[in-house]
């Protein structure tokens, strides 16, 4: 996937993003946020999304980590 495809979508560039950048699942709208990590994945509070494990997908609707997009504040 490439920004023409969905502008704003993470797709795996961890240049797109800083350490506490909040992600957004484009299927169910979930936020990922650093600072709170994922209570269902078991990941800490303050770990950056480029640092989530490969395996890991949304909580809600398990979509790949490479479809979430940036939240601009």
């Amino acid at each position: 996937m490439n920004d023409s495809f969905f502008a704003g979508s993470y797709g795996g560039d961890n240049a797109k993003i800083e350490p506490m950048s909040r992600l957004e699942c484009r299927i169910c709208w979930h936020v990922y946020d650093p600072a709170e990590g994922c209570d269902y994945w078991q990941i800490s509070p303050g770990t950056p999304f480029a640092e989530l494990p490969a395996h890991w997908s949304c909580p809600t609707c398990d979509g790949s980590k490479q479809g979430f997009m940036v939240v601009s504040d």
